[in-house]
């Protein structure tokens, strides 16, 4: 399941993705060159624990504790490391059946989680309840579609973060799916889901135009694609600007590399989602290399499985 390679070149600040060729990392194996790691999560639903050793699609596959010590080497060995998740924190287990939530947002915040979005299932008890639950998230929540002035969660759900590492400058926006007919009407009385291309557009704009972010990225609980031209990850995609990279989230999509899609104004945008419940752990590298105004990009998908704490 584990796959690496080099796949994309950023050319020019804030400029599009462009594809690698001949293009190698060694150029950017010097003092000039800021890296950046962002690792990401998505639909974990409450699996704090791997799936039984005989499980017939994933024995012994996930953990919490294993995660914890791959986060944990990974940030020892780079300098500046982002975690983040795309949704659907909730549900699964009885654990959330028993807790709410609380424990979820506890773990999330001992692996220093950075920032995460909201999926359809964080809201199944309810609004009030996931706002309370946020007391032990030492993490940000981040949605730009979703108005939320009307619900308990107004003002604890920012647009989008900005991070800043070594001087490169990372935004880090939310997108929401609708949640008509999947979340039971009372759970979202109040919030206003919005279209999310339009928000996405105009918040990558401020990011990448009047915040000056070096890479905006866009966590997104849409699904990654479905047949027709439902709202999806690729649909959002293909009719972004200025967005760098998609890391989404609700289909489980478990991809071996990711997709480079053309945005609407032919420049390239990335687009992964790293599976569900935790099997993976996606890995992203940005060589950031001011001299020569370029960036590389790495991509890698982390089993999380036995003998990872050993």
């Amino acid at each position: 399941m584990q796959n690496r390679r080099k796949f994309l070149k950023l050319a020019g600040a804030g400029s599009a993705l462009l594809g690698v060729g001949g293009f190698t990392l060694s150029s950017f194996d010097d003092k000039k060159t800021k890296k950046i790691t962002i690792l990401h999560t998505n639909d974990t639903h409450s699996r704090f624990e791997p799936f039984a050793n005989n499980h017939p699609k994933f024995p012994g596959m996930g953990g919490m504790a294993k995660r914890a010590k791959l986060v944990q080497d990974i940030r020892k060995a780079e300098d500046n490391v982002l975690l983040v998740d795309a949704g659907d924190i909730f549900q699964g287990t009885p654990y959330f059946n028993f807790y709410k939530g609380e424990l979820n947002f506890k773990l999330m915040s001992m692996l220093k989680y950075d920032v995460a979005t909201i999926g359809n299932h964080d809201l199944d008890n309810g609004m009030d309840s996931f706002a309370e639950q946020l007391k032990y998230a030492d993490f940000p929540f981040v949605n730009c579609n979703y108005n939320l002035t009307k619900t308990s969660l107004n003002g604890k759900v920012e647009p989008y973060k900005i991070f800043e590492q070594s001087g490169v400058k990372i935004g880090i926006l939310g997108i929401g799916i609708e949640l008509e007919g999947l979340v039971d009407p009372h759970n979202f009385i109040g919030a206003v889901y919005n279209d999310p291309i339009e928000n996405a557009n105009k918040y990558a704009k401020i990011l990448k135009e009047e915040k000056d972010c070096d890479l905006v990225v866009m966590l997104s609980h849409l699904g990654y694609k479905y047949e027709g031209d439902r709202m999806s990850d690729v649909v959002v995609a293909i009719n972004s600007e200025n967005i760098d990279v998609i890391i989404g989230g609700h289909t489980h999509t478990f991809m071996t590399e990711p997709d480079v899609l053309k945005n609407k104004v032919g420049e390239d945008i990335l687009v992964t989602q790293a599976g569900f419940a935790g099997i993976n752990l996606g890995r992203l590298d940005f060589y950031f290399n001011e001299e020569e105004d370029t960036t590389v990009a790495t991509s890698e998908f982390i089993e999380v499985g036995e003998g990872v704490i050993a």
